[in-house]
């Protein structure tokens, strides 16, 4: 899993893309088979905004999330891939 971390008017430093890291291993528990991820954090005056696209076989997800806390914004952003990767998953093993 190739994980790639950029920042549009922000700079991303060593706390953010570990917490990033560490929030995106959560994914690999559901599915082994993310291939790629590439993470975009933005900053517009007051609103911090986190959006990702995962890579899985079969399909490319997306997710973004603003808030005002660029931590809750990866967090949340975190949680809907989760929910859709949980969803991508049960609808592949149910035509089988």
């Amino acid at each position: 899993m190739q994980v790639s971390v950029t920042g549009h008017h922000i700079e991303v430093t060593d706390s953010l893309r570990n917490h990033v890291e560490e929030k995106i291993g959560k994914l690999k528990r559901h599915f082994d088979n993310v291939t790629d991820i590439h993470v975009i954090l933005t900053v517009e005056k007051l609103d911090q905004k986190a959006e990702a696209t995962v890579q899985i076989s079969g399909a490319k997800l997306f997710a973004d999330d603003v808030q005002e806390d660029m931590y809750k914004a990866i967090d949340n952003m975190v949680d809907k891939l989760d929910r859709q990767i949980i969803k991508h998953k049960e609808k592949t093993g149910k035509h089988r």
